[in-house]
């Protein structure tokens, strides 16, 4: 069927009235969530037309919308320490001006405007983190997000204090940015691209930050690991001291598709491919790329199952998934060329009896953005595979993208995976994501969530900008494809290991963080730590965070390893390279450059 055929003529339909939106506009009756709604499994997929209902947790707002402070104070409240509750959110702001609005975001929570630049939408006010819930500690301010605005701050300076999975993406800042939170606690974070901050960037107490393609108009200091591509203004590289990574450009980037309104009607726009790339992609005209008309999607809500979502894919549609949790008893799948799957507010895919979430196929242009995979109480081999096993073909022109994909096994309950990404396809870009074996929550154990392997990497020519792989039972990323790259790594070692047998990697203590093949020839790495805090058995000692062949085309930058408080040491860096960590101080082991 075309784009301006729905299935069911729409005569013979009734019509609602989309809530939450500043204008009234309709669209077809019968979708989930109405009175008339089919059961999932025997719905046809689908199609909005144009504007339409994105559901009850999308929340929009336009400048003459009533009581916007309040109800974004309502989600915060709901959202602000609910770590690993159910509620999913995404606010929407249409293009235009707003004053006086501080949106507070907490847990499974996004804001983005909705215009094709974000200066299109201006909020004189702030869109804060801050961490108070947890007693001004910000290193569990996990999975939110904020996209397409300008902000003007109130004070000048904006806060926010965030730890990983928390991305700050085309946002312009008129003014400065605060990654700290009130009182300077601790923060582990994060991760900013295709931004303007106008003034300086504060990062303070953050242990580490990746900043990608964007512009600053000053960053005052670094803790243990600051890396820049591609940033404008950004501090000159300097590396161990002060700990400054600093690429002139991004060897290739392809920014995160994103909602945009054109006139009343939702589109989604896909931003051109870049190649040596610097600075924002907006405010020089049209930014550059493909504008979709919502038609072209099926908008999934939580209760599709995976034969909805996958009759949708095969009848030529793109997804856009609701905020929501998604069960899945097989795997969604996606085989078409150019297809895009893209979710809001944190979408939750949870894997059934031990499937797969999501697999792609050895195919072009694939982009998959925004959401969560969390692992289900079965063992699943893989919870997301990127090309199938032996995937070969040549996707230099048009990669498959992987951005603000997120995995966690346990935390929310007990969850098991043998491995949770591999990436098969040549020349995918894994741009940003944070992939977790929870070392907090509920369902939590050495044995309880185990998962062995973190990111399996089998393809050529991979780059992953802005990598966070944490606590694994075995490596943590395990790199076997020629010429990858990576630009910034941050790990942590598993907490929970009971001793050091349990870490034993035949005659190595322990398995490295990031593991490159033995047979690899070429690879390259900027910007990559690795910390300990094995506070189970804080003797358990680890030889190295990095392990690769010692090749001439094998060749990192800037690594550091250290061990929190004492709590378990290294013996090395790289393979026999690099001093050891000693004693309780919480100081980094650097190596500058290997081999």
């Amino acid at each position: 069927m075309t784009s301006d055929s729905p299935s069911t003529p729409q005569s013979a339909l009734g019509r609602r009235t989309v809530l939450g939106a500043a204008a009234a506009v309709p669209v077809l009756a019968g979708l989930p969530g109405t009175a008339s709604a089919a059961p999932a499994a025997r719905r046809k997929p689908r199609r909005l037309r144009g504007g339409g209902d994105l559901g009850p947790n999308v929340i929009v707002f336009d400048p003459s919308t009533p009581g916007i402070q309040a109800r974004l104070d309502e989600v915060f409240a709901r959202q602000e320490s609910d770590q690993f509750g159910p509620g999913r959110y995404q606010f929407l702001f249409k293009p235009g001006t707003y004053h006086g609005l501080n949106a507070r975001i907490g847990f499974y929570t996004s804001v983005s405007g909705l215009g094709l630049s974000p200066d299109d939408t201006t909020l004189h006010g702030d869109v804060t983190v801050d961490a108070g819930w947890f007693g001004g500690n910000a290193t569990q301010n996990f999975w939110r997000s904020a996209e397409n605005l300008a902000l003007v701050p109130v004070s000048g300076t904006n806060r926010w204090a965030v730890a990983q999975a928390a991305p700050f993406r085309r946002m312009h800042v008129r003014g400065g940015l605060d990654l700290a939170p009130s009182g300077y606690g601790w923060a582990s974070g994060g991760y900013i691209a295709d931004s303007r901050i106008d003034g300086t960037v504060g990062p303070y107490s953050q242990q580490q930050w990746y900043t990608r393609d964007s512009s600053v108009g000053g960053w005052t200091n670094a803790v243990w690991n600051m890396v820049f591509s591609g940033v404008e203004g950004a501090p000159a590289q300097s590396f161990p001291n002060p700990p400054y990574t600093t690429l002139d450009t991004t060897p290739l980037s392809r920014e995160k598709p994103f909602l945009h309104l054109d006139g009343d009607r939702y589109r989604v726009f896909l931003p051109a491919l870049r190649t040596g790339a610097r600075g924002v992609t907006w405010g020089n005209g049209t930014p550059r790329g493909t504008s979709l008309p919502l038609d072209r999607f099926y908008v999934a809500r939580p209760g599709d199952s995976a034969a909805t979502l996958n009759q949708a894919l095969d009848q030529g549609l793109n997804l856009l998934l609701t905020p929501g949790v998604y069960r899945v008893d097989q795997p969604v799948r996606v085989n078409r060329p150019n297809t895009v799957v893209l979710g809001l507010g944190y979408a939750t895919l949870v894997p059934d009896n031990g499937a797969t979430a999501l697999k792609v196929a050895d195919v072009d242009g694939v982009r998959l953005a925004g959401f969560l995979i969390d692992a289900g109480p079965v063992n699943s081999p893989v919870l997301l595979e990127i090309g199938p096993r032996g995937a070969s073909r040549d996707h230099a022109a048009n990669p498959i993208t992987v951005q603000d994909v997120f995995i966690r096994i346990g935390g929310a309950g007990p969850g098991k995976a043998t491995t949770s990404m591999v990436v098969n396809a040549r020349h995918t870009i894994v741009d940003h994501t944070w992939v977790w074996r929870a070392d907090h929550g509920d369902g939590v154990g050495w044995e309880t969530n185990r998962c062995d392997y973190g990111v399996v990497v089998n393809g050529h020519d991979v780059l992953a900008t802005g990598l966070f792989v944490e606590h694994f039972n075995k490596y943590d990323v395990q790199w076997n494809g020629e010429r990858g790259r990576t630009v910034f790594f941050q790990n942590e070692k598993a907490y929970d290991a009971p001793n050091q047998a349990a870490v034993q990697n035949g005659s190595l203590k322990g398995y490295a963080a990031y593991k490159v093949g033995d047979h690899v020839t070429t690879h390259e790495g900027w910007g990559m730590g690795s910390y300990c805090y094995y506070n189970v058995d804080p003797t358990i000692v680890q030889h190295h965070g990095f392990a690769a062949p010692n090749r001439p085309g094998v060749r990192f930058h800037h690594l550091l390893v250290v061990s929190l408080s004492g709590h378990g040491q290294y013996e090395c860096v790289i393979n026999d390279t690099g001093a050891p960590t000693s004693g309780t101080n919480t100081v980094p082991s650097t190596v500058v450059s290997y081999p």
